[in-house]
């Protein structure tokens, strides 16, 4: 932390120390979750610290004055966070302004959240997952840990002000604080649900209060500046610093252990987190500790200094500089990326948020409004101050101004259709987040529509618009055999008129022209190219055969029932199971075998042709070896309904396929699949109406 500025909070440097491990366990988490699987536990780390740190200024300031001097409070606070927040704001903007028009409508609304610090709730009112999506995660959607801190600091001073005039005794305030924590992390438990999307409990302020009131908690009986070097003797040195190295270590295991999707962390494992990270501090703010001088190393402690910054910056430098959705990021790039984070943050630091955070700008203002009534009738020239650091601020504001009006936040910008690459996160989980789509052989989107909630209605019109016929342009067709395939295109034609494709993300790039610029590639056309010219396609991230990500998503079984209670007529492509494996390893009561024999008990006899699934993962809810049991429980099924046919993806797709998640796919992989489906659709089913065997391979 920089040394305090305006009150008499001693400084102490070990807790830069922690703050720059708990940044680098965040940054770590970012690049690549394979690394550090539990590090957006760092986030927790700085909610204890920023608990423990306010209340202990607010009641030293107390002490010091006799009352809570809540605006000097606030003024200080905006002083310290707002410059940087804009800065860094004004340059995404003018960023993807310049660079990548497609990201300004989603970011409406999310530089206005982040302005107003309620990026937290406008995640989660509109459903959005933080830990998957299919396509780039949005630039601004690590802010949302900034809303939670910031609605603790507009609102927690008045709750104290209040203990401090009602409440007898700091120890009794302090239990009281404790209650309050015991209610969020209870709510946490009772709203998570495991094999959901954990992002509602995961950003909720209710359900995050409470490393945050554990943190207030201990500054109310372990106050610094009541502590002392000469207060504790040898063995309580040693007890102090060794209860902080366990403290340290249990830190380090959930971090390394851990990962977002485990439900242990929301049923007691992000309190754990907070106790231990309270155990740390203790030791760190005693100004008797060794171990706060070995965490207070001088590099951990300049990285401490501009942790705020480093947060701040290197989600976005991640994002806008992440390669494309056919190829994943390297080492050396993730490096720069570190690099370029830490320069930007401590020139922002260096240049912009000390100097203001120590009264540049009213020095500044002051200065000039002299110099402006000395000059009045100087050239117009002139009136510019000649001071460096105003010239920049000038600068900034008129990008951000120039930035912000080209984005259209004032409306001018249509809504941008989701059609970019796949999030590096999206491996981690047992649910995918909601891009409900419909496909036709010829326009693919993935921007929501009517159908998507409502098949019934929509069955005809939808079943209208696919009879178009997407044939793959002669010139484009593939001269030779290729990878994995009997034939490059085979001359099989299906008994398929009509196809109803359900699936998840591992199916969304064979519709998207990002990943398949050419339309006869993509699944419409191959489709098409076997005898399935009717299609309707329902495609949606985190699509399971149980489970939904929200209220508006629907579940595989219940697009095909209404489908089938629409009127659909004609063949079946199931792509479902990722997901389904992923929800059973979490804990789902439903399991494999009744998922598939919920689903054929809806289709009937009409012909059904399943997709079996693959994974690179070694561990986790979609390791191949899950992913494996669900293309038994598949095969074994399949003896079970005539009307039933595998084709056994898993075993013709390459590893050279998949990016770096290890469980969709580049564009190479995309084409693949979208054509070894069709293929597998012409040989199950084929017009010929001869029998094929059950599994398609």
């Amino acid at each position: 932390m920089p040394k305090p500025v305006g009150h008499s909070q001693r400084y102490m440097p070990g807790l830069d120390g922690l703050r720059a491990i708990a940044v680098l366990a965040v940054i770590a988490y970012h690049l690549n979750p394979a690394w550090a699987p539990g590090g957006l536990l760092g986030v927790g780390v700085f909610f204890t610290l920023s608990g423990y740190l306010i209340t202990d200024l607010l009641l030293g300031q107390r002490e010091a004055t006799g009352r809570l001097q809540l605006g000097e409070f606030w003024l200080r606070r905006a002083r310290r966070l707002l410059p940087a927040l804009f800065l860094m704001l004004a340059v995404v903007v003018a960023w993807v302004t310049l660079l990548d028009r497609s990201l300004l409508a989603g970011l409406r609304g999310d530089v206005l959240a982040a302005v107003g610090y309620v990026s937290n709730w406008w995640n989660i009112v509109r459903e959005a997952s933080y830990f998957a999506r299919f396509g780039p995660p949005p630039p601004l959607d690590h802010l949302w840990s900034l809303a939670v801190e910031e609605q603790f600091y507009l609102i927690w001073p008045w709750l104290l002000w209040l203990g401090l005039r009602y409440v007898p005794g700091r120890y009794t305030l302090a239990g009281l604080t404790l209650a309050g924590a015991a209610l969020s992390a209870f709510a946490m438990a009772l709203i998570y649900q495991p094999g959901v999307d954990p992002t509602r409990v995961y950003e909720g302020t209710d359900t995050r209060a409470f490393g945050l009131l554990i943190g207030a908690a201990l500054a109310m009986v372990w106050p610094s500046r009541e502590l002392r070097a000469d207060s504790i003797d040898h063995r309580g040195r040693l007890l102090l610093d060794g209860a902080a190295v366990v403290g340290l270590v249990v830190i380090g295991i959930l971090i390394w252990r851990t990962s977002e999707y485990s439900p242990f962390l929301y049923k007691g494992g992000i309190v754990l987190l907070s106790v231990a990270t309270v155990l740390v501090l203790t030791a760190l703010v005693h100004p008797a500790s060794w171990l706060g001088v070995a965490v207070g190393w001088t590099p951990l402690r300049w990285l401490g200094v501009r942790s705020y910054g480093i947060y701040l910056w290197h989600y976005p430098i991640i994002v806008l500089t992440a390669p494309g959705p056919q190829q994943g990021a390297t080492l050396s790039l993730e490096v720069l990326q570190v690099v370029a984070t830490i320069v930007v943050a401590a020139l922002s630091w260096q240049f912009f948020e000390e100097p203001i955070r120590r009264g540049a700008i009213g020095r500044i203002w002051a200065q000039t409004r002299s110099r402006l009534a000395r000059r009045r009738d100087a050239p117009r020239g002139s009136y510019l101050p000649r001071r460096p650091f105003l010239t920049g601020m000038v600068s900034v504001v008129a990008v951000a101004v120039l930035a912000l009006d080209c984005a259209g936040l004032t409306g001018m910008v249509s809504p941008r259709a989701q059609t970019s690459g796949l999030s590096a996160r999206s491996e981690k989980g047992p649910v995918h987040p909601n891009v409900s789509t419909h496909h036709t052989a010829a326009t693919p989107t993935t921007t929501p529509t009517p159908e998507a909630t409502s098949p019934k209605k929509t069955l005809s019109e939808a079943a209208a618009r696919t009879t178009t016929q997407a044939r793959e342009p002669e010139s484009q067709k593939p001269k030779s055999q290729e990878p994995g395939s009997r034939k490059a295109a085979s001359p099989v034609m299906s008994s398929c008129n009509s196809v109803a494709y359900i699936g998840d993300s591992t199916s969304e790039g064979m519709v998207l022209p990002n990943y398949l610029p050419d339309p006869g590639h993509r699944l419409g056309a191959q489709y098409a190219r076997v005898g399935a010219t009717e299609q309707y396609f329902e495609i949606s991230g985190a699509r399971s055969i149980v489970e939904t990500l929200s209220e508006k998503q629907a579940s595989g079984y219940a697009i095909a029932r209404d489908l089938k209670a629409a009127g659909f007529q004609g063949c079946w492509v199931i792509a479902l199971g990722s997901n389904d494996t992923a929800n059973v390893y979490v804990g789902s009561m439903v399991g494999l075998e009744a998922r598939i024999r919920r689903m054929m008990r809806v289709m009937g006899d009409q012909p059904v042709l399943w997709i079996t699934v693959k994974s690179l993962l070694d561990t986790g809810p979609y390791s191949e070896k899950n992913m494996r049991h669900w293309n038994r429980t598949v095969v074994d099924a399949c003896a079970k309904y005539p009307n039933m046919r595998v084709f056994d993806w898993a075993s013709l797709a390459e590893d050279s396929w998949y990016i770096s998640d290890g469980t969709h796919y580049t564009s190479e992989g995309y084409r693949h699949r979208a054509r070894l489906s069709a293929d597998a659709l012409a040989h199950a089913f084929p017009a010929s109406g001869e029998s094929s065997d059950c599994v398609i391979q």
